[in-house]
């Protein structure tokens, strides 16, 4: 079974810098698509970033720049700088096991799921 464990969430003042991390359990990464996305109170999830097997990526409008997304083996990373306020959300990584890897940033394009983890920025 596929899972998901998210981590590296917390506070941080606005223009700090944040790490987050995402531990797919017993699969390589080269299984799978994978992909950060974020929910902020109100608002529906949408994507940040995707990365596929070879390591090519996809940035959302809002995150080019600012945010990076990586893999290893079994870790994927999303490094995030100079936060601002509007990225106070919960966070989720996203795997999809498929063939082909669009680096899609559409959440109902993935299977699996982690439980999220909360990143709040103050002014």
């Amino acid at each position: 079974q596929v899972q998901l464990v998210e981590s590296g969430g917390g506070s941080v003042q606005a223009g700090g810098s944040l790490r987050l991390s995402c531990t797919l359990s017993g699969y390589s990464y080269r299984r799978f698509c994978m992909g950060w996305f974020r929910q902020a109170p109100g608002k529906e999830r949408e994507g940040v970033a995707a990365i596929d097997r070879d390591g090519g990526t996809t940035y959302a409008h809002f995150a080019l720049g600012r945010f990076t997304i990586s893999n290893a083996a079994y870790s994927l990373v999303l490094q995030m700088n100079s936060v601002v306020p509007e990225d106070t959300a919960i966070y989720y990584c996203a795997a999809k096991s498929t063939v082909a890897c669009p680096r899609s940033l559409l959440p109902e394009q993935y299977d699996y799921w982690g439980q999220g983890t909360q990143v709040t920025v103050s002014s």
